[in-house]
């Protein structure tokens, strides 16, 4: 049964990385995973880091590895801004590995409830997503 549509826009700072309609979003917000349809009511959370799938139709998705942002529901639009969104295929796992890696060690040295150990769990916390959401991902279209 096709859903109805709406917009969806994805924003980084680099620039605009999705802009078509859909007839869901799927992510995470800090309060857990989250499915958007058509006709949501107006909502704004903060998002963690996690694989975004953008369904156009209910087994056709484009999915991008995203990490923290926000998410806005209006006017049956959906707009999400995000630090990252990288297509799965696209992600360079060595360059996260090596980031993660370094994110660990610097942990280790940083100094408890420091902005460094903060922003290293942070780090953390988003590369491995990052791993994770491209070694789970599937999409079956980009």
């Amino acid at each position: 049964m096709a859903r109805s549509k709406f917009k969806a826009e994805v924003l980084t700072p680099e620039g605009e990385v999705f802009n078509d309609e859909v007839e869901m979003v799927s992510t995470r917000t800090v309060t857990g995973s989250i499915g958007v349809l058509a006709h949501h009511a107006p909502l704004l959370a903060i998002l963690e880091p996690t694989e975004l799938r953008l369904y156009t139709s209910e087994s056709d998705y484009t999915s991008f590895v995203q990490s923290e942002g926000y998410l806005q529901v209006a006017d049956n639009e959906a707009l999400l801004l995000v630090e990252d969104a990288i297509e799965p295929d696209k992600l360079d796992r060595s360059k996260f590995e090596g980031r993660l890696e370094s994110a660990r060690e610097t942990l280790e040295s940083a100094e408890e409830g420091s902005e460094e150990r903060a922003r290293c769990e942070r780090d953390i916390k988003r590369f491995e997503a990052f791993l994770e959401a491209a070694d789970n991902s599937g999409s079956p279209s980009s």
